[in-house]
């Protein structure tokens, strides 16, 4: 597939874009539209559009390329999305009826009233960090394959790539916000989720395998190993540590994030966000085993052609995540390289315009205060909202030019990574405010445990293996939340009354 047709469809993809988001805005521009979607979500366009903005660029890439690790990684994230699963039906069962109760337009709303102002604007603080990092490299993953296979042909260089990648994604989601993205999200998806398929009935058939038959090579192959229970201290591959990992990484990373509760808090009740949150993981569950299969049958192509991975030009080490476009780009016909190209753009973009809607609303509502009564209908503050937006766009390029500086492994293990020291104080606070009912928080003091405890995480992972012979790896957002939790308790002081939210 040529650099040219890429590039016409990039164009083309964004042009369909801009078309939904101006039809959408003549009907709404406010903040209330931007914030809430006037509190009018379909269910069903909420489950299907929240695959795409969970998944991204990120999952599309990277998780069928680790696969084939020299790692030996196998289908080892399916007990990671195991217990995401059970995280997932925590987040319907307690969270989503916390946040209905106390009808939130920003999540970090309940911090407030349950422990103080710093708590709340050191929660709000958490996720616009957390949520800025965890964008920006589910961007810069697909922004770096763009720019290999298409803007290094005409020597346009990768800040610039960026930048007009931003500013298409500020162009359509800046008027309307979470009104657009219900829409857009529910399309993209779509995309994502037919490139799947698609481009796995491309390999199957360049392998000549049947579907069926795909799940017995799949089964033999080097590449299916699932479960890990040998060597718990030392093995980060054991399955206790990827499950507990997912069910406490997904709790924080969706539950406990104003990006994807942004969504289900503007569906019209409790009961119709549940029934989007049960459907999702159904989804969610299946798609991502897909996205496992997929890269069995990627390696077992590339055996097969005497495809290699192809190397980092910078560290020229081999880079699993660009074996995916490697293969759909230079060895499939134009069909299946237009899905990949499909299935990535839009995986990628339904995450980062999500994002970027989110990252506006907790600002503009946490810090800002715009979602008052006496604020709301304010129409300067439309235009403050628009300034907020672009600087949060201006952010995602900052951080996006300073990982390209030094970043030379797989992207996905840096996401999870950077949430547990990020998202870690996130789930104590929620921890500490649903489970000490009788407890009053020191608010002052509480700033600082966020700060102090992913400090001492960080030691703790960093020395685990020498003082215990133990290796950390996603299960370390545990002892995160845990030290933020025994911090927030010791400080405390007992309620003479019990606190009901």
């Amino acid at each position: 597939m040529s650099s040219g047709t890429i590039l016409i469809f990039i164009v083309v993809y964004f042009g369909l874009l801009f078309f939904i988001s101006h039809t959408i805005s003549k009907k709404g521009q406010d903040n209330d539209s931007f914030f809430k979607a006037n509190k009018n979500s379909k269910w069903y366009l909420v489950a299907f559009g929240m695959i795409g903005t969970s998944l991204s660029g990120l999952t599309f890439i990277s998780v069928p390329g680790e696969v084939g690790s020299p790692n030996g990684e196998q289908f080892k994230y399916f007990q990671f999305i195991m217990g995401q699963a059970v995280g997932l039906i925590i987040i319907a069962k307690v969270l989503l009826p916390l946040y209905y109760r106390m009808n939130l337009t920003s999540i970090y709303s309940y911090i407030e009233k349950r422990m103080g102002p710093n708590s709340y604007k050191t929660a709000a603080s958490i996720f616009l960090v957390s949520r800025t990092v965890g964008s920006a490299l589910r961007f810069y993953l697909v922004i770096l394959v763009l720019q290999r296979y298409v803007f290094d042909h005409y020597h346009i260089p990768f800040p610039v790539t960026v930048f007009s990648g931003l500013a298409f994604v500020f162009l359509y989601t800046y008027r309307s916000g979470l009104k657009t993205i219900i829409i857009t999200d529910t399309l993209q998806t779509f995309f994502l989720v037919s490139s799947v398929f698609i481009t796995i009935y491309f390999v199957l058939n360049s392998l000549d395998l049947t579907a069926f038959e795909s799940i017995s090579a799949i089964r033999n192959s080097n590449y299916s190993k699932t479960f890990f229970f040998d060597d718990f201290l030392t093995n980060k591959y054991h399955f206790a540590k990827q499950f507990l990992g997912g069910l406490f990484i997904m709790i924080a990373m969706v539950g406990l994030d104003q990006d994807l509760m942004q969504k289900n808090i503007s569906c019209k009740n409790i009961g119709e966000a549940q029934k989007n949150m049960y459907t999702f993981t159904v989804i969610f569950v299946t798609i991502s085993l897909l996205f496992l299969s997929l890269g069995a049958l990627l390696y077992m192509y590339a055996d097969k052609n005497g495809i290699t991975v192809p190397l980092d030009l910078v560290t020229n080490k081999p880079r699993t995540d660009l074996l995916f476009p490697e293969i759909a780009l230079n060895h499939l016909s134009i069909v299946p390289a237009f899905v990949f190209l499909l299935g990535i753009v839009a995986a990628t973009f339904a995450t980062t315009d999500s994002a970027l809607t989110a990252l506006t609303t907790s600002f503009c509502v946490d810090f800002l205060g715009m979602d008052k009564s006496e604020n709301i209908s304010n129409p300067k503050n439309v235009k403050r909202r628009h300034l907020v937006h672009l600087t949060f766009a201006f952010l995602f390029f900052l951080v996006i030019i300073v990982l390209n500086s030094f970043n030379d492994s797989s992207v996905v293990a840096l996401v999870f990574k950077a949430a547990s020291y990020t998202y870690g104080p996130l789930l104590g606070l929620y921890a500490f405010g649903l489970l000490q009912k009788n407890r009053i928080v020191n608010d002052k003091l509480v700033p600082w445990f966020c700060i102090l405890a992913p400090i001492l995480t960080y030691l703790l992972s960093e020395n685990s293996k020498v003082l215990f012979g133990y290796v950390f790896d996603n299960e370390l957002i545990i002892v995160n939340a845990l030290i933020t939790y025994v911090g927030l308790y010791f400080t405390s002081k007992k309620s003479s009354e019990k606190i009901y939210f």
